[in-house]
């Protein structure tokens, strides 16, 4: 399962059949695999890597850093799933360190974000606090090179 799990991370486009070939099983036992792990909800969706700058260049990503105040029956929980079910969120996780909560949003420009916070995630009693880092250009994104060939002129020398 492990092979076929790092197949799919690498390319979830790839058919059931080139998994078959690679992996040396039947197409059969290769969708039974992939039908078990989503069942098991290893696998919980498929989704393709884009460049934001790319696509759409107006947008803003931003990663919000929580400090909150557990809650007495659920702990984190709750608030993280307060948090997930607002449309501009794109990820929530538990960390550990100085903050608690690490929320990624997306947005139409940096006010976007800015009332998101002040609205949304400040007003939540249990938010002490927030720190916000705006994304400013993408490298790598679930272990996908974001490759743009873009030159960097800025240490070259003309005579």
């Amino acid at each position: 399962m492990d092979k076929l799990i790092n197949l799919l991370k690498t390319n979830a486009r790839i058919s059931n059949e080139e998994l078959a070939v690679m992996l040396g099983k039947t197409e059969k036992e290769v969708a039974d695999d992939i039908a078990k792990l989503e069942r098991d909800g290893v696998i919980n969706g498929y989704s393709a890597i884009i460049d934001e700058s790319a696509y759409d260049t107006g947008s803003v990503r931003a990663l919000i850093e929580l400090t909150v105040t557990p809650q007495s029956q659920s702990g984190f929980d709750e608030i993280a799933n307060r948090i997930s079910n607002y449309e501009q969120v794109e990820s929530v996780m538990l960390m550990s360190g100085t903050y608690d909560i690490l929320v990624t949003v997306i947005g139409s420009d940096i006010r976007d974000i800015s009332y998101f916070i002040s609205d949304r995630l400040a007003t939540i009693d249990s938010v002490q606090s927030t720190t916000t880092h705006f994304v400013l250009k993408k490298y790598k994104d679930n272990g996908i090179l974001i490759n743009r060939d873009e030159t960097d002129e800025r240490g070259m020398i003309f005579p």
